[in-house]
C-alpha cells in the first residue's frame, strides 16, 4: 500500500530515490526522540553527482534550483529509510543548504528555494519550515549544492518516533 506522501510524489511524476550511500564516515540519518536528521545531501542521480562546479560560474542559479530539488528528494529518501514511511512526518521543522558560490555570487536563498519549494510541493503545509542558505567556498565531491534536513515525526504505534 503506497503512502499519501508516497502518492503525492507520483502525482507529482516524482520517484523516491534509493538512499544515496555515505561518501565517508556518517549515516544518510538518524532518529533522535521524535526528530529525523538527515546528514548533507548531495544532488547524485543514480550513484552519480548530477553536476560540479561553483554557482554563479560554472553553475547557473537555474540549474542550482534544480539540483537543490534533488537533494531535497534525496534528504526524503534518507528520512524514509529510518522511519519507513513518510506519513510519519508532521512537518519539516529546519532545512539547511550549503551553495558552493563564486566569489560574487549572492543568490544563495534562491538557489535553495528549489528544495524548500519541493518539499511544500511534496508534503504541502507540513513542508514550510524555517531555514538556512549559506554560501560556501567548495562542497565535498565538488558539488554545486548540499541540504539537510530536520523532521519533526508522530509517534509510532510502540509509542516512540523511531522506525
Amino acid at each position: 500500500m503506497t503512502g499519501r506522501v508516497e502518492a503525492r510524489l507520483a502525482e507529482l511524476g516524482l520517484t523516491l530515490p534509493e538512499v544515496v550511500p555515505p561518501v565517508a564516515a556518517y549515516v544518510p540519518a538518524v532518529v533522535s526522540g521524535r526528530h529525523a536528521h538527515t546528514s548533507g545531501q548531495l544532488p547524485m542521480v543514480e550513484g552519480t553527482l548530477a553536476l560540479t562546479g561553483k554557482v554563479g560560474a560554472e553553475v547557473t542559479p537555474d540549474e542550482a534550483r534544480e539540483l537543490a530539488r534533488t537533494c531535497a528528494l534525496n534528504a526524503l529518501a534518507a528520512v524514509k529509510s529510518v522511519v519507513g514511511d513518510l506519513d510519519r512526518v508532521l512537518r519539516v521543522v529546519k532545512v539547511t543548504g550549503f551553495v558552493a558560490s563564486a566569489p560574487d555570487f549572492t543568490g544563495q536563498p534562491q538557489v535553495i528555494n528549489g528544495a524548500s519549494e519541493l518539499l511544500q510541493e511534496v508534503l504541502g503545509t507540513r513542508g514550510v519550515h524555517a531555514r538556512s542558505a549559506v554560501g560556501v567556498a567548495v562542497l565535498p565531491l565538488d558539488s554545486p549544492v548540499e541540504v539537510e534536513i530536520t523532521a519533526e515525526l508522530e509517534e509510532s504505534a510502540e509509542g516512540s518516533a523511531t522506525g
